[in-house]
């Protein structure tokens, strides 16, 4: 990584308020970003979308500062800089080597081997500089990205060992697990201070997994910037995109996982959808990349029609994401698989009407269904999917109606400022209660 130097795009974090530790889940940085082609560099200088943005920004909202923490096996020594788009400060912390060496044995002699990934994931975090980073930054509180991971797991004793509250998140982590790590993770669970998951249906399942008391479960979803997701003219949007105005567009952006994405699901229905309207204007708008690109190529290859734009990268540019989203008419939110959707919500902050797999968080996001802006529809349903998709495409009315509705659901519902202040409250009055039970916090949100 090129030396880092501060950015100036945007304002410097709360100096002296409170700061929450927002630590990654996963063993290193490139696991994740890198598969998608994102280097230090480019997390530091233009990435945005990202969940973890949303949560810097709400925090901020209400004087709470964030730092993230990473782990890296391209980085020697603790790495700080600041990211340009929010001003958080962002701290990558070098991969242990004896993490570097399990992982080594592992990818060399036993790559399919679970019990080998877990041992060498409760190796991945490095104490000794986490620590340090930590006290350095005058970190307040931990918040982990994700619990059923294990990382938290090492995460919430070392809190208890410096007096700080651990809280995590859920985003999307489904894994299996093991008897040892189920343990690990069942007493992680019920010594950390709490728990912040916005789909209601992953909440029950912790309850009835883990038995995890209920006031330590907050169901706070995730926020979005509505001043930022603002959809421009539509009109200069295609004309930029080169996109015919008469044209009727189904867009969705994100990863590209066919089976986790439900794109696999998309692509039939978007086939049905054409079958039934020869000869009708249509588009589907693509735009995203990830580990089931060359996959999905294939299939755009052998596709019936070629009506299909698929912009084949990760997009950092909020801007880019804006002009595409603001050039569509409906979107397409197909998972199986979610924690609580940003790109959704990101589509619905432009005013666009939603047909959504029930997937979970979906249900919450979009509560009262066409009230809310959207229409859901059961996961893996092909028929149901290009039903909804192609009805909205065929009344213009109904799917403005809609996206009005979206764009006033989200500026009430998961603005900076509302959600910013949920996790505020939450995590001050959970870490007060810990202290008030013995656990040792010395909160100071």
């Amino acid at each position: 990584m090129s030396a880092a130097s501060p950015g100036a795009d945007a304002p410097e974090q709360p100096a002296s308020g409170p700061t929450v530790a927002l630590v990654a889940w996963g063993d290193r940085f490139e696991d994740f970003y890198g598969r998608l082609g994102i280097t230090l560099d480019d997390f530091r200088e233009r990435l945005v979308g990202d969940w973890r943005f949303n949560y810097v920004e709400a925090l901020r909202s209400v004087g709470v500062r964030t730092v993230l923490f990473f782990t890296s096996a391209h980085v020697q020594e603790p790495v700080r800089f600041r990211h340009r788009p929010t001003g958080a400060t962002v701290c990558v912390l070098p991969s242990p080597r004896l993490h570097q060496k399990a992982r080594g044995l592992q990818d060399r002699f036993w790559p399919r081997w679970t019990a080998m990934l877990t041992v060498s994931s409760y190796l991945s975090t490095p104490l000794q500089p986490l620590v340090r980073e930590l006290r350095r930054e005058q970190c307040d509180v931990i918040l982990c990205q994700e619990y059923d991971y294990p990382r938290f797991d090492v995460c919430v004793p070392l809190g208890r060992l410096l007096r700080l509250p651990v809280f995590a998140t859920f985003q999307g982590a489904a894994r299996a697990v093991g008897p040892v790590e189920h343990a690990l993770r069942r007493l992680a669970l019920h010594t950390c201070a709490g728990l912040i998951i916005g789909a209601r249906s992953e909440r029950e399942r912790v309850r009835a997994r883990y038995r995890v008391p209920p006031a330590k479960l907050a169901q706070i979803p995730n926020p979005v910037d509505v001043v930022a997701w603002q959809a421009m003219d539509r009109g200069q949007a295609r004309a930029g995109l080169g996109i015919p105005a008469k044209t009727r567009v189904v867009g969705w952006h994100g990863r590209v996982e066919l089976l986790r994405k439900g794109l696999d699901v998309l692509l039939e229905a978007w086939k049905r959808i054409c079958d039934a309207r020869p000869g009708a204007p249509l588009l589907l708008l693509l735009v995203g990349t990830g580990r089931d690109a060359s996959e999905l190529r294939s299939r755009l290859a052998s596709f019936p029609y070629d009506n299909i734009r698929w912009v084949n990268r990760y997009v950092h540019e909020r801007d880019l994401l804006v002009e595409h989203l603001s050039a569509v008419d409906v979107y397409a939110f197909p998972s199986r698989h979610e924690g609580f959707a940003v790109a959704t919500l990101e589509a619905m902050a432009c005013g666009l009407p939603v047909v959504a797999a029930d997937a979970p968080g979906v249900s919450d996001l979009l509560e009262e269904g066409e009230r809310s802006g959207g229409i859901v529809v059961p996961r893996g349903d092909t028929d149901a999917l290009a039903g909804a998709l192609g009805g909205l495409l065929d009344d213009v009315q109904q799917s403005r109606r809609l996206g009005a509705r979206a764009r006033r659901h989200v500026e009430q519902r998961f603005s900076l400022e509302r959600i910013g202040t949920e996790l505020r409250d939450f995590m001050v009055g959970q870490a007060s209660c810990g202290r008030r039970l013995g656990g040792g916090f010395t909160p100071s949100l």
